[in-house]
């Protein structure tokens, strides 16, 4: 049986943490993914004791934080795949920091999406662009592993970047490094959208793997789940017969009829096709 229903925070921002946790505990999800940048304007700037002190209130509200996720939206300037080695090392260790972060506030995996801070820049191809972005990914895994977390690629559509679109290329890459801690994901919207075969057929054949550790639920519109025409219900049937325990986090864009709405139908829409199937 799957229950393990995440919230991603950002959602309900420009709320306060602490109004995030209560609200989405009401609404019945088990977790929130953060956004580093909802925390603080720099994630580098937040203490050990800030940490401490959000997994407290996250646990206050019968919470956990299930990992976090937009990882180098702040502070500005950050590319794991640019041409100038200085801007990939401050990326870097905020990379690494950010896995710290993770451990200390509870999570178990990070999802590296964040297309702005992967695509190639004037001059430079989508192949060097790639080259780059997997050491930085190879690294991440190896500090990930010692912190006992997932590292997670997200494939991301091509509307979005040119830099690592499907599964298959995420799995080339964590097959060759063999890291426990380096690991994909699915995000529905976009796998949706540039995935040739569909996801169910997909999960059925990459889950074997052990590769894939993590689902985020949004439509190809970008709203919430069962909010445009994408069908969720075998997806969930999929990852049922495969006996997936982990997280499903809701990841909407466009929040529809606003943020504290689209929570709360996305979650009632996922329950609904979980109790049915039961």
């Amino acid at each position: 049986m799957i229950e393990r229903l995440a919230l991603c925070n950002e959602v309900l921002v420009p709320w306060g943490f602490e109004q995030q946790c209560a609200y989405a505990a009401r609404l019945g999800y088990r977790a929130l993914e953060v956004a580093p940048f909802t925390l603080a304007d720099d994630p580098m700037a937040i203490t050990d004791a800030q940490a401490a002190h959000w997994a407290q209130v996250a646990g206050d509200h019968g919470l956990s934080i299930s990992g976090l996720h937009w990882l180098l939206v702040a502070p500005k300037g950050l590319s794991i795949s640019h041409p100038d080695a200085a801007v990939r090392q401050r990326t870097d260790a905020v990379i690494a920091r950010l896995i710290e972060l993770c451990a200390q506030l509870g999570g178990s995996y990070l999802v590296h999406g964040s297309p702005a801070q992967r695509n190639p820049q004037p001059g430079q191809s989508p192949a060097d662009a790639l080259a780059r972005a997997t050491e930085a990914w190879v690294k991440a895994g190896e500090l990930a592993g010692r912190h006992g977390l997932h590292y997670c690629i997200e494939p991301l559509s091509r509307e979005q970047t040119s830099v690592l679109n499907t599964v298959d290329q995420a799995l080339a890459i964590v097959h060759t490094a063999g890291l426990p801690g380096l690991k994909t994901m699915l995000d529905t919207s976009s796998a949706d959208a540039t995935e040739a075969e569909p996801l169910p057929a997909l999960i059925d054949r990459v889950w074997p793997s052990g590769d894939l550790v993590h689902v985020q639920l949004n439509d190809r519109n970008r709203r919430g789940p069962g909010q445009g025409e994408d069908r969720f219900a075998p997806i969930l049937t999929a990852l049922r017969r495969q006996g997936y325990g982990g997280w499903l986090a809701m990841e909407p864009f466009d929040y529809v009829p606003d943020g504290p709405g689209c929570a709360a139908w996305s979650i009632g829409y996922v329950r609904g096709l979980l109790d049915g199937a039961a």
